[in-house]
């Protein structure tokens, strides 16, 4: 079994929309999942919006691969902050399930944190909804802890 992260190309897209949508699947029925859904989590037409991040210069977009078989994928931007320095958002990173803990996760993280390392980014920054401890855990595991809790009360 080869595992493998690599710079996505347009001919991945429609798999990592079919991976984007069942991450969203996925986190939706969770804790804080509907409004994260709403807000944050890519909207229809999912190609389309994995389209515009692989043409940005300052956005990768990475496939995780078993055997040539991409089974999960990462993407990170650049946001510029006020100060002028620069701050690499982690907006996506899912694998499959059944894939986990084979290291694929890992080689995705590894690559966005060489990345933004190499940027000079002044950190790296994700989204773990609550009471997701094995995402909570997998981000700590490579040195991302909580800097802000969003509070939030469901009106209707």
């Amino acid at each position: 079994m080869i595992e493998a992260a690599r710079p996505a190309s347009s001919d991945d897209l429609p798999r990592i929309a079919d991976l984007a949508r069942a991450a969203i699947a996925e986190l939706r029925s969770t804790k804080g999942g509907e409004v994260w859904a709403r807000r944050e989590a890519r909207q229809e037409p999912i190609e389309e919006s994995l389209a515009a991040d692989l043409a940005k210069p300052d956005a990768l977009v990475l496939t995780g691969d078993i055997d040539d078989a991409v089974i999960g994928y990462a993407v990170a931007v650049i946001e510029k902050l006020p100060d002028g320095g620069e701050l690499a958002r982690l907006t996506d990173v899912y694998v499959e399930p059944e894939a986990r803990g084979v290291g694929v996760g890992e080689m995705l993280l590894d690559a966005v944190v060489a990345w933004a390392t190499e940027r000079g980014c002044v950190g790296i920054d994700s989204l773990a909804l609550p009471g997701n401890r094995e995402t909570k855990n997998f981000f700590e595991s490579f040195g991302l802890v909580a800097r802000a809790i969003v509070v939030h009360r469901r009106l209707s």
